[in-house]
Order: structure tokens, then C-alpha cells, then sequence
């Protein structure tokens, strides 16, 4: 029988990721951060790991810097390890002038190095999902069928399914057709799959497990630069493609307003998806922090990371993350706050504004990235959802008020509904 030992994880690193601009202004989509301390492309890497899967391929192509920098300082195996994580940046080279054009291109390029590690299967994942899976079982699974490929697949409503490519699943547990996000309820009707009237449709979760020749067959008899809408669509028709059930939770962070109520649903008693668990921890770069510092603060409902101060401040249904610096009368709430890089005690502030939140400020209803200094007095309230706006300094993304990376906004400012 097969084992992990055979399975190469090959992780796609993500392209322009538009709809979290400007999250990913500086930043590939993998790297964003999520939970106060994590980074998404934690969340695929572990799941990794847990599974027992240990070589691990991240295909990386665009503002890579700070993700190649987070994978290298964090998935370091000791030299007794069979394991390793690699980065597969794209290149040119004189056989080929182009960049990745789409995952399944992006496979395409690398399949000298997949050729090289001599894995008889490859576990292909997506870099920016949120979910808990152990693919040692879709593995198994895929081997009991004797499938040349294998798609999870998750339980989708009627409502839903215009957001998925839908799978129909035979009685043998057999792919056999596939439609890409379908609206028409005529086609609807024949890709029902289950005998459950709220979820009747099966849709795939952009995890799929191949043999590796069928791999390279179908990459290397076709041009098609994606997986899910052209090479495995194909694939159902030819070869023995099967659907690994999936129903626990898992979100696509394809959206701003996916990533800000994932990220907050964290804040629950028993949230839907939970960072820890001792059986499948994820983990992320160790820092070695010391805990947040909380001077007559009121919280409420809040994720709270490591090293930072807050002082007298309401915070209600937030996550606040690392060394974020909170002064004294300040509201937040429905806020995610990704705290600040490095600590500047002592230094030179720009335009007298230090890094964190200054006094007498009232935010709510906002993404605030990394190293973002917020002067006093300063009003931040949500807009009326579906409002899209891009400022010069900030951004309306579904009503959510997002301020990049490193941007300063001076006292007094208001940013809200007229």
C-alpha cells in the first residue's frame, strides 16, 4: 500500500489577489495575515504537516518578498528529517519567457522539479483557504478507488452553488460531469448528487490529489492554464476521477468581507474555525513576545495576541494582533487590528504619530493593517454594505473601512458615512 512518504504537497502561492487590495498592495495573498499572528499560507502548510505530509512545494509568484521571508524563517525541518518546504518562484528561462499563467500552467512549469522528487502522487492545494483537513484520509481514500485523480468536494445549497464549480457524482463514488459556478436551474437539476434537500450539490474545494504520470499526461497533452475550469473537467470524461466528501468547515478568503467575518467569527466562545487544537495545531514563525499589557481596559469578545499595551480602552468583538499599541479613551469595535511589525520605543515618530491607535479615537467596522499609525481624535465608522470606494490613504471594500500597510492618518480625521 501507497504511503505520505510518496505524496509531494505542491501549494499555489497565489497571483495578484485583487480582491483583497490592498491587503495584497505589498504582499503576495498567501502572506495576509489572519488571527492575530498567523499568515493564510500557515493554514495549508500545517494541515501539511499534520497529515505527515513533509515535502511541500510553495509555487510563488507575485509580491513574494514577504511570503518567501515567512515560509524560510518558519518551516525549517532538523537534518534527520526526511522533509523540507520549498519555494518554486517563477522563472524565465530560455525554454520558456513567461510567467505563470494559471495554476495548472504553474504546475507545468515545475514539472522538472516534481519529476526530480520522484513522488508517485501530488497533493495540489490552494494558499489562502481557512479550514482543518487531514489529507492522509483523502489519500486513503483516493487508493481504496484506485483513482487517477481525486477532487474534495463539500456539501453546497441551491443558494450556493453559483459560487462553485459543481461536481456529479455517480453510485460508485465517480465524477461525471462538472459545470462551473451554474446559475440555470435546469442545469442544476442534473447535478444533484445528494439526498438532502438543503445540500443537494456537491462543489469542489480546489484540493486535488493525482497520480503523478496522469499528472504530467494531461499537463503535457494540453495547453489549458487552469485546473478547476479546463484540465479537470476534461479529466472526468477520460479518466477515473472520484469526489472525497468533505463537510466541516472551510471558507474560501476570495473577498474582503470572506476574510473580515472569518476573521472576527474567531472572537466566538466555540468559533467555527479554532487556531488551536493539540491533535492538528496550525503553526506560524515563533516570536517569543511577551503578553499584552492591559491598563484599565474593557474587553469584550476579543482575540488578543501577543506583545502589545493597551491602555484605558472599549474593545468589543475585535482581534487585535501582535504589538499593537492602544492608548488611553479609545472605542473599537467589529474591528480587525493586525497590529505592528517591530516595536519603535524611543524612536523618531513620523509626523509625531506613533505606531497604534492614539487617544480619544472611536473605529469601528475597520481593517487596519500592519504598521499603521492613527493619530488622536480620529473617527472611523463602517459605510452601508456594497459601498466601494478607493481613496488616495484608505479603502471601502464592501463597506469596510481598510487602511494599508504603513499609512499614517493624522488627528482629527473622520472617515464615514455623510
Amino acid at each position: 500500500m501507497p504511503s505520505t512518504n510518496d505524496i509531494l504537497a505542491v501549494i499555489m502561492g497565489g497571483g495578484q489577489g485583487s480582491r483583497l487590495y490592498p491587503l495584497t498592495k505589498v504582499r503576495a495573498k498567501p502572506a495576509v495575515p489572519i488571527g492575530g499572528k498567523y499568515r493564510l499560507i500557515d493554514i495549508p502548510i500545517s494541515n501539511c504537516i499534520n497529515s505527515d505530509i513533509n515535502r511541500i512545494a510553495v509555487l510563488t509568484q507575485f509580491n513574494s518578498v514577504s511570503l518567501h521571508r515567512h515560509i524560510t524563517q518558519t518551516y525549517n525541518f532538523d537534518p534527520f528529517h526526511r522533509g523540507w518546504v520549498q519555494i518554486w518562484a517563477a522563472e524565465q528561462t530560455f525554454g520558456n519567457q513567461t510567467w505563470y499563467q494559471g495554476t495548472a500552467d504553474a504546475v507545468r512549469k515545475q514539472l522538472l522539479e516534481i519529476h526530480s522528487t520522484g513522488a508517485k502522487y501530488i497533493l495540489v492545494l490552494a494558499g489562502d483557504h481557512l479550514y482543518r483537513m487531514n489529507y492522509a484520509e483523502m489519500a486513503q481514500y483516493h487508493w481504496e478507488k484506485d483513482a487517477d485523480i481525486s477532487i474534495a468536494v463539500q456539501p453546497v445549497s441551491t443558494d450556493q452553488a453559483s459560487r462553485f464549480g459543481i461536481l456529479k457524482r455517480d453510485a460508485n463514488g465517480f465524477l461525471t460531469d462538472f459545470a462551473e459556478k451554474p446559475k440555470d436551474p435546469e442545469i442544476l437539476k442534473k447535478f444533484i448528487s445528494r439526498d438532502d434537500e438543503e445540500r443537494p450539490y456537491l462543489g469542489s474545494m480546489g484540493i486535488y490529489f493525482f497520480k503523478t504520470e496522469v499528472l504530467i499526461e494531461l499537463l503535457k497533452t494540453s495547453n489549458a492554464d487552469d485546473f478547476g475550469g479546463e484540465v479537470l473537467p476534461n479529466a472526468i470524461q477520460t479518466k477515473k476521477v472520484v469526489g472525497f466528501d468533505f463537510d466541516d468547515y472551510w471558507e474560501d478568503i476570495g473577498t474582503m468581507r470572506t476574510f473580515y467575518e472569518a476573521t472576527l467569527s474567531l472572537t466566538q466562545p466555540d468559533p467555527p474555525f479554532n487556531f488551536y487544537d493539540p491533535h492538528s495545531p496550525i503553526y506560524t514563525h515563533p516570536r517569543f513576545l511577551p503578553g499584552t499589557v492591559l491598563e484599565g481596559a474593557k474587553l469584550e469578545k476579543v482575540f488578543l495576541s501577543d506583545g502589545g499595551y493597551i491602555g484605558q480602552a472599549e474593545i468589543y468583538h475585535s482581534v487585535i494582533g501582535l504589538r499593537s499599541y492602544i492608548q488611553d479613551n479609545v472605542f473599537i469595535k467589529d474591528t480587525i487590528l493586525m497590529g505592528a511589525d517591530y516595536y519603535e520605543a524611543n524612536a523618531h515618530y513620523p509626523h509625531e504619530i506613533p505606531l497604534g491607535i492614539g487617544k480619544n479615537s472611536h473605529i469601528e467596522g475597520a481593517l487596519i493593517d500592519k504598521n499603521v499609525r492613527i493619530g488622536s481624535n480620529v473617527v472611523i465608522k463602517p459605510f452601508p454594505r456594497g459601498t466601494e470606494k478607493q481613496l488616495e490613504h484608505w479603502a471601502i471594500r464592501d463597506g469596510i473601512v481598510v487602511i494599508p500597510k504603513s499609512t499614517v492618518v493624522y488627528n482629527n480625521t473622520v472617515i464615514a458615512p455623510d
